[in-house]
């Protein structure tokens, strides 16, 4: 996904706006799928934490590592409820929920800006393409803290939950809402 970012924002600077349009579309793709197994990881983290004792302490979301509104905004209302919630079992599984539904608007932003690309919507092309880059760049913090999330709680995980916690890891992920609406590699180029 990142990759396939970086390749269309580099052809877009080189002026290959059709090779850009389609890099644009495999990573919007490839955002998708990831943020769907993302959300399904966090619902599993949450799942399976409500099955143990000891849950690991966290730190709240920090809004400066967010570039965009959306980002700082969910991080600004994690540390503001962090202090607010007194057991650090509730902080838990808020920081998951944040996680989860700010990586699902991230996705649904990122893949509505691509559309708008490329379907020659965007009254704003410039705006857009920078808009894509702080959506990815909020997405692959959203992804980094999930990543430390699941570090310590592996920590805290007891030895007999973990072939469980891998059993719902594999499981498919699904998305949690239906999602009705055309690939972008079908959209007119």
């Amino acid at each position: 996904m990142s990759v396939a970012l970086d390749g269309a924002l580099s052809a877009r600077s080189s002026g290959k706006l059709v090779s850009a349009r389609q890099q644009v579309s495999v990573a919007a793709e490839l955002l998708t799928r990831l943020s769907v197994s993302l959300v399904s990881f966090c619902d599993a983290l949450a799942t399976r934490g409500r099955r143990i004792e000891h849950l690991p302490a966290v730190e709240p979301l920090n809004p400066t590592f967010f570039r965009g509104d959306m980002g700082r905004s969910a991080a600004s209302w994690n540390g503001l409820l962090h202090r607010v919630l007194f057991p650090s079992r509730s902080r838990f599984f808020h920081k998951l929920r944040i996680l989860s539904e700010t990586t699902e608007r991230l996705e649904q932003e990122f893949y509505a800006a691509a559309r708008d690309l490329l379907t020659g919507f965007s009254v704003r092309p410039a705006d857009c393409w920078k808009r894509l880059d702080n959506l990815h760049y909020d997405f692959n913090t959203c992804l980094r803290e999930a990543e430390v999330l699941f570090k310590s709680f592996l920590r805290a995980l007891p030895a007999d939950h973990l072939p469980a916690l891998a059993a719902d890891l594999d499981a498919p992920a699904t998305p949690k809402r239906l999602r009705l609406r055309p690939r972008l590699s079908d959209a007119s180029l």
